[in-house]
């Protein structure tokens, strides 16, 4: 285990994100691999003759091609390794699936579905009231936000270089959206692939919607998946979304999330990271005016031979704000385990109220987990806190629960749910407590088999 505490410093200037975005000495062969895809497809991808969407990709190409493939060099990658998406050999899925996969039942009363990235309008249920649907059809008529909200790193950009569709939503002000499922499929392509898909979620000032996103993928198909969300969420407005990754155990997926919460507003994110061989889960939140909140919370399952990485940044950019982080991590096998998670408060941000913790599960020897919580605070009227726990099983609950007639695998499967309670309370939409509870239900049972 390696576990690293965050400085505390007061000054002027400072690069909050110098760590993340400095370049690699040269690109990879992946990176050029994937540059000279882009080059091959730019002007036949969604708005490729369209000005400003060609500078705009054009530029996410020149950055890309300076960074590269975030390597291990670099210190917010420091604990995962991507050589092994290096390693697979990934190509664009240029045609759509052959058949459309086996979706899950309907939750929501709202449902949009992408396969391998691109929307697929046949198996989606949309809501009429406010503005829903594809990117790639609305691209055009989204100069006002697509780039806006995106921070310079090397996964976004190769995002921008090479994203064909994505979910657009717009939801007017003081309008209550509902519940609308996003669900991400992979397909069983026959040789490694790779999706970027684009999501712009953008809610109005007091207004309100719940977000369940999922994403699934087939057992033995080696893919990447690499999405970014650029979310903007106005004054007053509340934005809930919950974020249930099974993706399948070959397959990779690196998730880019930036939001920019206005005052009064509110962005609840949720993360349940279950699946994939290779995770990275990372969360970019402003709390750009007054008053404005952000809970983020999670929970990462991990059994052998997989790798799971949270990795937050929260950016209190304005007095009166407060931010709550809560990620739990329970690894099995050969896993690893890591949370990284930075809050900034900034000079303005008088009276800032956060607080930070991470607590692991190793019910393996052969487990690992890398915390480094961090606090860089400007401010003088401030309440900050973080933290980072590593343990095993309780012996003598699990002893309790044996004594009374529980047989041992069950009896650590109830103690594992137990431990996960703190993360997965704050979610109080029902659908989406249905959502979690069933992606949970018998994971130490199945790694335990």
């Amino acid at each position: 285990m390696a576990l690293e505490g965050g400085g505390l410093r007061e000054g002027g200037g400072m690069n909050a994100h110098s760590s993340n975005t400095m370049a690699s000495n040269a690109p990879s062969s992946t990176a050029r691999a994937f540059l000279a895809r882009f080059e091959g497809l730019r002007e036949h991808l969604p708005g490729g003759r369209t000005p400003w969407i060609a500078k705009l990709r054009a530029e996410a190409a020149e950055f890309f091609g300076a960074a590269g493939l975030p390597n291990r060099r670099i210190e917010a990658w420091r604990y995962t390794d991507l050589a092994p998406v290096a390693q697979a050999g990934f190509s664009e899925a240029l045609t759509l699936a052959a058949e459309a996969p086996v979706l899950p039942p309907m939750r929501a009363p709202y449902r949009a579905v992408f396969i391998d990235g691109r929307f697929a309008a046949n198996l989606s249920v949309l809501p009429d009231s406010y503005r829903c649907g594809s990117l790639a059809a609305g691209l055009e008529s989204s100069e006002e936000l697509l780039g806006k909200l995106a921070e310079k790193l090397p996964l976004v950009a190769l995002n921008t270089m090479l994203f064909e569709d994505g979910l657009l939503l717009d939801l007017p002000a003081r309008m209550d959206g509902g519940v609308l499922e996003l669900l991400s499929v992979a397909s069983h392509a026959s040789r490694p692939i790779a999706f970027h898909p684009r999501h712009l979620i953008r809610i109005g000032d007091g207004a309100t919607l719940t977000v369940i996103e999922t994403s699934l993928g087939p057992a033995g198909a080696t893919y990447l998946h690499n999405p970014v969300f650029e979310i903007a969420v106005g004054a007053g407005a509340t934005l809930s979304h919950v974020r249930i990754q099974r993706e399948g155990r070959a397959g990779f997926q690196l998730s880019t999330v930036q939001a920019c919460v206005q005052a009064g507003g509110t962005y609840d994110n949720f993360t349940l990271n279950a699946g994939a061989r290779l995770v990275r889960n990372e969360i970019h939140a402003t709390l750009a005016g007054p008053k404005a909140a952000c809970h983020m919370n999670g929970a990462q399952l991990a059994g052998d031979g997989q790798h799971a990485d949270t990795t937050t940044f929260l950016d209190h950019a304005a007095p009166d704000c407060a931010s709550r982080q809560t990620y739990k991590t329970v690894l099995a096998g050969k896993s690893r385990g890591v949370f990284q998670g930075k809050i900034l408060v900034r000079q303005a941000a008088q009276r800032t109220d956060g607080y930070q913790m991470n607590q692991a599960l190793l019910l393996s020897e052969e487990a690992e987990i890398d915390a480094k919580p961090q606090l860089e605070i400007y401010a003088d009227d401030v309440k900050c806190s973080h933290g980072a726990t590593v343990g095993a099983l309780d012996e003598t609950q699990l002893f309790y629960l044996r004594a009374r007639g529980i047989p041992a695998e069950q009896a650590r499967a109830m103690l594992v749910q137990a431990f996960l309670v703190e993360a997965v309370e704050g979610v109080t939409d029902p659908i989406a407590k249905a959502a979690l509870a069933e992606a949970t239900e018998g994971w130490w049972e199945r790694e335990a088999a």
